[in-house]
């Protein structure tokens, strides 16, 4: 997507194509949570720059590095190096984040990285994604880290990676990894068609470590990916969000990955229609309420959001981002017209009304003319009806900063989601979620429930486990996953909005396919979902 190639299709016409109506917004039917930007006094001093290779990228991974119960944060530093902070941020305080020196994750040449807990030792660790080599960081506790690289058979390789999965196969200890590339620069003359291939890392015969990395063949130059259940059957399949700007003959992809066996594509004789976008960001959540997740491709001009039409039929998917409200394709402030340019997609409830929201991280590639410029972030709020509405600016985060990652987690441990925000050369941003107060007397709206499951073995954070929360005569639904997003991810506490209802029910099917029993709990607490007591055990921040 460099501005030094032009695109083949002019994504202007997008903004006559798609353009709703001009007539007024309809008020809102929820409440909107007033964020407050605390980027002067966070303590986070820190810049995504780099030249061409980091247009895409940015990202930040949102985990638990010490122990405390806190998210901290680790920020791509493209050409520059990366930082670790860790949060000092006082329980319902300011935000507040202090860099951690000589971490062992000083790391520059980083589009993004991913928390995961590679080797089951209950302390998270860092897959880095890199222009080059990629590397594993291994967690040792006290936000310290080394690389594992050697240790663990990982092999970085030499490519230009782009984006991350990871699932767990039936049975093993050590995840497979999935890892998208993105052109290849060795390759002579035009970057066109030039997508390197995308790889897997599958764990070694031993389950200590990893085997030999294999290729995903074809690539399309993947800018996001996900492991995700799509059709409950217990296995996760690889869905891939490809750039058209760098491919020829390429489209989205879903990859069948039977355990133990090469990873296969699935095809128009499985229902996989062809999509053609500019996939940047990808998310998953269960937006109709029937149990299977839609899925957010990001792009430029219109945003996709796929809704599977029946698993009977395999993965055919239909597009309701327009009658959702969904496809944010151009600014909606501003005053620029051009198409929007959408990177990283995630779904939380921000005002904890049970119903879920959407941020959309925005922003040029560069300096593409036919794509705004001033293209402010979106955060799209869930209405009883089923749509969204656009709440950003009455929110208060507007920026007009070229936007990449982003993150949404609650960094100060009060029930209500706060947003970080890695722009491409300039500062990251975060921001203080206050509800319907102000900075200096935060207002919760709404109930919540944090959750965080655990399980002996390998896989100590159940990824690939649906939670299911009973609340008001109503079921969300959230699946564990490691990936998508855009270049970063979270691990740690899940997030739920209970409304008014102050109590719940949690039900988990574990990754394997037993599901626990309901287990009563209160709202507005933290709990740890443990899997072999099958009992929710309380959480409380120490202050």
């Amino acid at each position: 997507m460099s501005a030094r190639f032009p695109i083949e299709v002019s994504i202007g016409a997008f903004a006559g194509i798609l353009a709703l109506a001009a007539a007024a917004a309809p008020a809102p039917a929820v409440e909107i949570p007033r964020f407050v930007e605390e980027t002067a006094t966070s303590g986070v001093s820190h810049q995504y720059d780099g030249g061409w290779e980091f247009f895409v990228g940015g990202g930040v991974a949102v985990f638990d590095c010490n122990g405390d119960g806190r998210p901290d944060l680790y920020i791509a530093g493209g050409a520059g190096v990366s930082v670790l902070y860790r949060n000092e941020s006082a329980v319902g305080g300011a935000l507040r984040f202090a860099p951690v020196p000589d971490s062992g994750a000083e790391i520059s040449d980083a589009l993004g990285a991913y928390p995961l807990d590679v080797d089951g030792d209950a302390i998270a660790d860092l897959i880095v994604l890199r222009v080059g080599e990629n590397i594993a960081l291994r967690g040792l506790g006290g936000c310290r880290f080394e690389r594992a690289n050697e240790a663990w058979g990982f092999e970085g390789g030499a490519a230009w990676s782009t984006s991350f999965s990871a699932r767990w196969e039936q049975g093993r200890a050590w995840p497979t990894l999935a890892i998208g590339n993105y052109v290849d620069r060795e390759a002579a003359g035009s970057p066109w068609g030039t997508c390197s291939d995308n790889v897997l890392h599958r764990p070694a015969a031993n389950d200590s470590g990893f085997d030999r990395p294999s290729a995903l063949s074809p690539g399309y130059c993947s800018l996001s990916m996900l492991f995700s259940d799509w059709d409950r059957s217990g296995r996760a399949d690889l869905r891939v969000a490809n750039d058209r700007h760098y491919y020829r003959g390429g489209e989205e992809q879903l990859w069948r990955l039977p355990p133990g066996e090469p990873p296969e594509l699935y095809t128009r004789a499985d229902g996989w229609k062809k999509l053609v976008v500019w996939g940047m960001g990808l998310a998953g959540h269960d937006l109709t309420g029937d149990g299977y997740p839609e899925y957010v491709v990001t792009s430029m001009g219109d945003n996709k959001v796929q809704s599977l039409v029946s698993a009977f039929q395999g993965p055919a998917y239909e597009d309701i981002a327009l009658s959702r409200g969904l496809t944010a394709h151009r600014p909606f402030t501003g005053g620029d017209i051009q198409p929007s340019t959408g990177w990283h997609a995630e779904f939380q409830d921000v005002n904890n009304d049970g119903l879920i929201d959407l941020f959309i991280a925005k922003g040029n590639v560069e300096e593409m003319p036919e794509a705004a410029m001033r293209d402010p972030n979106n955060l799209l709020m869930g209405q009883p009806d089923g749509t969204f509405i656009e709440g950003a600016e009455q929110a208060g985060i507007i920026s007009y900063a070229r936007g990449r990652g982003a993150a949404l987690a609650d960094l100060n441990l009060d029930g209500m989601p706060d947003l970080v925000v890695v722009n491409r050369r300039d500062p990251v941003q975060l921001w203080r979620n206050a509800g319907r107060g102000d900075a200096a007397n935060p207002v919760p709206i709404g109930n919540w429930l944090a959750l965080r499951l655990r399980q002996s073995g390998g896989n100590r954070d159940a990824v690939g486990a649906w939670v299911e929360v009973k609340a008001g005569g109503r079921v969300q639904r959230r699946e564990i996953t490691v990936g998508g997003g855009h270049a970063g991810g979270t691990l740690g506490w899940v997030h739920l909005g209970l409304g008014s209802e102050a109590t719940a029910e949690v039900r988990v099917e574990w990754p394997g396919g037993r599901t626990g029993e309901w287990i009563p709990v209160q709202a507005n607490r933290f709990f740890v979902i443990e899997r072999e007591r099958n009992g929710a055990r309380r959480w409380v921040p120490v202050m």
